[in-house]
């Protein structure tokens, strides 16, 4: 049945993802509600021990989706903030896996160089739009990506400690996730709407693989 689901999956992220290069708005809006949907329901097929952290992630991610569709920034906003609170269960999920062991401070080697790439990616995908931005919107979406970072630290650190290829395939999904939502913002608020390769089939891309790879990594942790 998982397979199944996985399939189905395939099926409606093909449709959204040809229909995002065409960049049809429309038809767009028919697929994108079921995406997250069924990433959950795979993921709750798949797993005999599901992670309830995960679970509120991906259902929250799911109606962030649902509130990003209208256009308007109050959608805009609700929508990045389902998001952001989507965030904080991701990483709680990540550090629920290994609050049980010993951090090495060794890894802060590693940890604070990237956490710098992340904070000064944030910080410059969201000077790049500050001028279609409220002040108001500029501190909210800089302040969802060091929330976006933060998911993706605590994955790292998952990687870092556990060493294992659920912890890999977690970090990269984050990974996927954190250059959607960038893609997102220039998509939405560059002054050169074309910024980004394909627009919207870029975010969607990045976005449905990241959310599938998180799911699929922590599969694979057990």
């Amino acid at each position: 049945m998982k397979y199944a689901v996985l399939g189905i999956l395939a099926v409606f992220t093909t449709i959204h993802l040809i229909d995002s290069w065409k960049d049809d708005a429309k038809k767009r809006r028919r697929t994108k509600p079921f995406l997250l949907i069924l990433v959950l329901i795979y993921y709750l097929l798949a797993t005999d021990s599901p992670s309830i952290m995960l679970i509120i992630a991906l259902s929250l991610s799911w109606l962030g989706d649902v509130l990003l569709m209208p256009k308007g920034n109050k959608w805009f906003i609700s929508g990045g903030t389902m998001f952001l609170f989507s965030h904080i269960f991701f990483a709680a999920a990540c550090l629920l896996n290994i609050v049980t062991v010993d951090f090495n401070p060794k890894f802060l080697i590693l940890i604070i160089p990237v956490s710098c790439v992340y904070i000064a990616i944030s910080i410059l995908t969201s000077r790049s739009i500050k001028a279609n931005l409220s002040k108001k919107m500029f501190v909210l979406m800089l302040l969802y990506l060091f929330f976006n970072t933060f998911t993706n630290i605590c994955a790292l650190v998952q990687l870092l400690i556990l060493k294992s290829p659920g912890a890999l395939v977690t970090y990269i999904g984050a990974v996927l996730f954190f250059v959607s939502d960038c893609s997102l913002y220039l998509v939405r608020y560059h002054k050169n709407e074309n910024i980004i390769f394909k627009r919207h089939f870029t975010v969607m891309l990045t976005y449905v693989l990241g959310e599938l790879l998180i799911a699929q990594g922590f599969l694979l942790l057990g």
